[in-house]
């Protein structure tokens, strides 16, 4: 598999992680609880708006996470490049789509917490896989 481009090597020649300062940027952790049973319709909603992030350039990442505890828990971690990227996330069809099919497969209501990250690392072999659907 090639270097993913942009990759940082140390001086022994070993892959360093990206290193990302994040000031200005907007996350949000979200914890979805499904209604019993409803966990595998809930996540084919939340795919479902995965697939629309490409017209939302301001929501830079966006992760879908299943709880290990808790069959009925779903995270999401989300980061806006700023305060007008998460205002055009609230806008956007497909977030409208989501938040209108999502009730029926939730026990109650969302639960957030806003965060203002600061720092970013991640490694490079997160990339080297092919994640393409």
């Amino acid at each position: 598999m090639p270097e993913p481009e942009g990759a940082n090597r140390g001086a022994a020649g070993e892959m360093l992680p990206r290193q990302v300062l994040t000031p200005g940027r907007h996350s949000v952790l979200v914890r979805l609880t499904a209604a019993p049973g409803m966990r595998p319709a809930l996540l084919e909603v939340l795919n479902t708006y995965v697939d629309t992030l490409r017209h939302e350039p301001g929501t830079e990442m966006l992760v879908v996470s299943i709880d290990p505890d808790d069959v009925n828990n779903v995270w999401l971690y989300e980061t806006f490049k700023d305060d007008q990227a998460q205002d055009a996330h609230r806008a956007a069809e497909g977030f409208a789509v989501m938040i209108r099919d999502m009730p029926e497969f939730l026990a109650g209501p969302p639960a957030l917490l806003r965060l203002d990250p600061l720092r970013m690392s991640m490694q490079d072999s997160l990339l080297e896989n092919d994640w393409s659907f």
